[in-house]
């Protein structure tokens, strides 16, 4: 989450607290601070790996996958989805040790 939006968000959160900002509203503000999930096609989930200097085996530790899936997914045999995807992201945009 960038400063701004965490700002943001700490706002509407003090503004909820106080009754000044409905529940549908803090929830509208709690889905946009979600972390963005990325499409990873089988080149840029080889490319994550990679740049981490990691076999598949290990990268899919780090994902809590199968290394068959991580394989599947560099083959484009397969798309990662749910929490799997969630974590790719992650790594993505805050590295490894994020979900270590």
């Amino acid at each position: 989450m960038s400063d701004i939006l965490k700002a943001v968000h700490d706002t509407a959160k003090g503004l909820h607290e106080v009754g000044a900002m409905d529940k549908t509203t803090m929830r509208k503000f709690d889905a946009l601070c979600l972390t963005t999930l990325h499409e990873f096609t089988p080149e840029k989930v080889r490319a994550l790996r990679l740049e981490n200097n990691l076999s598949q085996p290990v990268f899919a530790r780090y994902l809590n996958v199968s290394d068959k899936l991580v394989k599947k997914w560099e083959q484009g045999e397969s798309k990662p989805r749910g929490a799997a995807l969630k974590m790719l992201s992650l790594a993505k945009t805050k590295g490894l040790d994020a979900i270590a």
